[in-house]
């Protein structure tokens, strides 16, 4: 019965749609040329094998010039291997499956939105903290903030703002309901992922409500990310009940790779006042409801004050980018806001796709705060899929006496994944890393945590998809209450996950063949 319900799932069509349309295009192309080399056959009689050679050196020629544009492609090393590989050996189709599916760019007219979105929010970015201030006040740390200032303008650094740090769902569910009730201007959501069930029932009774109380409601969700959870005319639905809806990038049967690009964000925005980001999608699992992999473990951060201005213009300009808009922020951003004294200071900062993001962001900053710590970085992530760059930091901050440890699932929620991420286990603890597992079951929090002065919690995984593909956020925090509450989490973590050996690194060696090969294609997945 589960098989029956996975072959007729939306995602299961979706994925042998793009299959089959792809088939048919290069059947038609392979059709053409087939034709047109028996055409020149019955033609030629007596050249067919100059012919067949002729083609057949063409192709090789065509694999020859895509492999080399492979390895010179301004892309992550280690997507290059693959691509390779997949174009030697599959030789024609190879380089069909390159040429369509390789490129994980948004199109021009997405990115040139973006840039007229991106010039737009500008004028409302005022009220940050200046790079002289952050120099006096952060010292080492302010080269993490600066270069985000470089890569994104519009992350701002913002003082002013009180944090509240939630080791749970259940605990950001029972807080996000609360703040939601006392909304009285407009309440903005964007999720990755909305399920029916007890916790979106919850949140959607609440937003039904507001509206007909005159609060504007935005809802975004992600198309493919909520395939299976919600029937694909959802946001009509929402729509009737006066829910102002956007389904993200939705999809059409097109062979193409704009499909790459997702929006893995979690934001939420009350009044310009209140804002909510981390792991939790809007799913019972994430708040145990229901347990599929046993407990699951995530996190989030509140936000209240001026730092939910950057949380509301990073809403706000992927909401305008879905709609082809370009609407005055003016009317959502509060003209005041409380002093909240002795804070610190948080810098929410999104990360997506090139080139609308110049860099990795996400994974910068990840890397900065591993060159900069002194004393310790404790990392969650449920998805250990690195690259060179973040492997090497992750080795050398160790090397340094840093106390590098990073928790991770001991119950997977993805087969592959899993595999891939233990993949990574025996070169990390050969280098000094510290690798735990958390025994519950799943964890899906994505936090860093350094020398008691700074964290970062959002939607960012150590992962090639989540660094490279999908739109994400995440909010940088320096010397925040809530940071006190995050070394508490992680302590209380790492004692009941399992530390991690050589020996368990090792496992049985067709498991190890089976991890390394399936790594060698981690990138394109």
């Amino acid at each position: 019965m589960r098989m029956l319900k996975r072959i007729f799932s939306r995602f299961f069509i979706v994925a042998l749609t793009i299959i089959l349309l792809f088939l048919v295009d290069v059947t038609v192309v392979c059709g053409f040329v087939y034709l047109f080399a028996g055409w020149l056959a019955a033609k030629f009689p007596q050249a067919t094998q100059w012919i067949t050679f002729a083609l057949t050196a063409l192709s090789w020629l065509v694999v020859f010039l895509a492999a080399l544009h492979a390895a010179n492609r301004d892309m992550v090393p280690e997507t290059k291997i693959p691509w390779i590989l997949c174009i030697v050996f599959l030789n024609i189709f190879g380089v069909a499956i390159y040429c369509v599916f390789s490129s994980h760019r948004p199109t021009k007219r997405v990115q040139q939105r973006y840039r007229v979105l991106y010039e737009h929010s500008k004028k409302y970015e005022n009220g940050g903290l200046t790079v002289r201030r952050i120099n006096e006040e952060m010292r080492r740390w302010s080269d993490i903030s600066e270069a985000l200032f470089t890569e994104e303008p519009a992350a701002c650094m913002y003082e002013h703002t009180r944090t509240e740090y939630f080791p749970s769902g259940e605990l950001f569910w029972a807080r996000l309901l609360e703040d939601l009730e006392r909304a009285e201007k407009y309440i903005f959501m964007e999720y990755f992922i909305i399920e029916r069930g007890e916790m979106w029932e919850s949140i959607l009774e609440i937003l039904s409500r507001k509206v007909k109380e005159g609060v504007e409601v935005r809802f975004m969700y992600d198309d493919i990310g909520c395939m299976g959870k919600v029937h694909l005319v959802y946001h009509k639905m929402l729509e009737k009940m006066g829910i102002r809806c956007v389904k993200f990038n939705p999809f059409v049967p097109v062979v193409t790779n704009v499909h790459n690009n997702r929006d893995h964000r979690k934001i939420t925005v009350i009044d310009g006042y209140i804002g909510y980001t981390g792991g939790i999608n809007l799913s019972d699992e994430y708040v145990n409801v229901t347990h599929p992999f046993g407990g699951w473990k995530d996190t989030a951060v509140r936000l209240e004050g001026e730092g939910v201005k950057g949380l509301l213009l990073m809403f706000l300009k992927l909401y305008n980018l879905s709609l082809k808009s370009c609407e005055d922020y003016s009317p959502y951003i509060p003209l005041m806001y409380e002093k909240f004294e002795d804070e610190g200071f948080v810098q929410p900062y999104g990360s997506g796709p090139r080139p609308m993001y110049q860099r990795s962001i996400g994974e910068d900053v990840y890397i900065n705060i591993l060159n900069t710590a002194k004393d310790y970085v404790w990392i969650m992530t449920p998805y250990l899929i690195i690259d060179y760059r973040l492997r090497e930091a992750l080795v050398m901050a160790a090397a340094r006496g840093v106390d590098v440890r990073i928790i991770t699932p001991h119950i997977p929620d993805k087969r592959v994944a899993f595999a891939l991420t233990r993949s990574n286990y025996m070169a990390l603890i050969r280098g000094g890393v510290r690798i735990y597992e958390y025994t519950p079951g799943f964890i899906h929090a994505k936090g860093f945590l350094a020398d008691d002065k700074v964290g970062v919690v959002g939607t960012i995984n150590c992962d090639y998809r989540s660094l490279l593909f999908h739109f994400e956020d995440a909010v940088l925090m320096y010397r925040t209450r809530a940071l006190a509450s995050m070394k508490q989490d992680f302590e209380e973590t790492f004692a009941v996950s399992a530390l991690q050996t050589e020996a368990d690194a090792k496992r049985n060696v067709v498991w190890r063949g089976v991890c390394e090969l399936a790594k060698i294609f981690a990138p394109l997945f």
